[in-house]
């Protein structure tokens, strides 16, 4: 009987999570791209607003772009991970984790206008 294992090593796969995040860097870059793209074919022309008003209403604008933004991209991560997860407990936990912070993202973005309104009352603008 031979005291070695003459058979021909397997190759070792890389981890799951190795290749879930290939696929968000991937689609990281491709975002990113796009986004530039769309940079470089519109000049952004800022003006300056002339009441605390106009100046509410932009800052909301550009928070709830970005609040959309990442629940968007949590959205992305979180589906991601749970297509991957290949039935693991831990990785379904995680991928559920950033689909409920996605969810918290939108609603954040959806009830922005009323916060805005709020800080209007603050303010004393009408």
């Amino acid at each position: 009987m031979p005291c070695h294992d003459h058979r021909t090593p397997r190759t070792r796969r890389p981890p799951r999570s190795l290749h879930t995040v290939t696929v968000v860097l991937v689609l990281g870059l491709l975002l990113f791209a796009v986004t530039a793209q769309s940079a470089h074919a519109q000049p952004l022309r800022l003006a300056a607003p002339p009441t605390i008003d106009q100046v509410l209403t932009n800052v909301t604008a550009w928070i709830t772009g970005i609040v959309a933004a990442v629940a968007t991209m949590f959205l992305t991560f979180g589906g991601l991970r749970y297509l991957l997860a290949g039935g693991d407990p831990g990785e379904v936990m995680k991928a559920k984790g950033a689909l409920k912070g996605a969810g918290i993202g939108y609603v954040i973005a959806i009830m922005a206008p009323v916060i805005l309104d709020v800080l209007k009352n603050l303010v004393g603008a009408k």
